[in-house]
């Protein structure tokens, strides 16, 4: 194999990593971008794309993305904020007259360790995700507030923000590789230590815990640089102690497909699926089983630099969603800056084109 097809090699397992890495990172973003409980989902569809299910080089990684998303809400989904900050009796019928904005911008953080022993014949790489940032949501329209059993209505609006830190994401994953076949499974979760409060529009955590697990594979050619990637994965939510409200189990898929330009470059297409497949529980009736759904589209860059003896990246990504249901929709973007150990050009095999220790 040619040094090019080591370092396109060394660049696809980075990307591994890092898009590993990405996983719990996506979970941490705010409440005012997802759905379930008042628009709110532990799940936050986008966060696999390319080569999600390639194996990295062992040793440590550290990812850092700043996320920023612009979401709106109307109906049933910008009613069950209100319902949820206002705390209203189940008879109190809220109006569904109200238009929820949400905006964050945010910083994570994700140190990952893979392991170079196998285990069940495949890479195991550990890793855990915190974040800071600032998150801000506002509700316009006819507002309801209620005192004891009676409610009133006005036209108005309400506003908030937070700046802090946000819940903690653990998460582990296990790949496999087989030529240009790359296989994966994978386990996080949420444990709810961020900036919550349930009378508060914004929050940084979602007030209670939740488990993911599901699986991918992603197909790459190194030498014709072609790519294609799919993950699908199911969320349990823990009840909210504060509000004792259940999320339904969640259904999601992301995807990703790219092509090298060169043996730095490449672009491509990201895209998600997001549908909830079990009704809440201990919700307003008003809101009946409050399913989620939304879908995502958009495009991608990347490109792979040396750091010393460290292997850089930096990826660009966008969605814009549509067939939202239940939850705010809109646009987000991230921009990844990862550094991971560079695969040494000697040790790629060139019949089995990946990388060994």
């Amino acid at each position: 194999m040619t040094r090019c097809m080591a370092e396109r090699e060394s660049g696809r397992r980075l990307i591994g990593s890092t898009i590993g890495a990405i996983l719990a990172m996506s979970a941490a973003l705010p409440e005012a971008t997802y759905a379930d409980e008042s628009g709110v989902s532990y799940w936050l569809p986008g966060r696999f794309s390319s080569l999600a299910a390639t194996p990295a080089v062992p040793g440590w990684s550290m990812a850092e993305v700043y996320y920023h998303t612009s979401m709106s809400a109307f109906g049933a989904a910008a009613a069950s904020r209100e319902i949820q900050i206002g705390r209203f009796p189940a008879a109190v019928n809220v109006s569904l007259d109200l238009h929820l904005n949400a905006q964050a911008d945010l910083v994570l953080l994700n140190p990952t360790y893979t392991f170079a022993t196998p285990v069940l014949g495949g890479q195991l790489a550990v890793g855990v995700t915190g974040l800071f940032g600032r998150a801000a949501a506002d509700l316009n329209g006819t507002l309801t507030t209620g005192f004891g059993p009676l409610a009133t209505t006005r036209m108005g609006s309400i506003g908030d923000s937070v700046t802090s830190i946000g819940d903690l994401y653990p998460q582990v994953t296990l790949k496999w590789n087989q030529g240009v076949h790359n296989f994966m499974t994978y386990a996080t979760g949420d444990i709810p230590v961020g900036a919550y409060d349930p009378n508060r529009l914004a929050n940084l955590g979602i007030g209670h815990g939740a488990i993911d697990g599901g699986g991918g594979y992603t197909y790459f050619n190194p030498q014709a640089g072609h790519e294609f990637s799919a993950v699908a994965g199911f969320t349990y939510n823990f009840r909210n102690p504060d509000t004792q409200y259940r999320s339904g189990v969640d259904f999601h898929v992301d995807w990703g497909a790219s092509q090298f330009l060169s043996k730095q470059l490449f672009v491509g297409l990201v895209g998600y699926a997001y549908q909830q497949i079990t009704d809440d529980s201990g919700q307003n009736p008003i809101l009946g089983g409050f399913r989620s759904r939304v879908v995502g589209v958009g495009p991608q860059i990347g490109f792979l630099f040396p750091v010393g003896d460290m292997q850089g990246y930096l990826n660009l990504k966008g969605y814009g969603e549509f067939a939202a249901e239940n939850r705010p929709a809109g646009w987000n973007t991230w921009l990844t800056f990862s550094l991971s150990p560079a695969a040494p050009a000697s040790t790629v095999t060139p019949t089995r084109r990946i990388v060994t220790k």
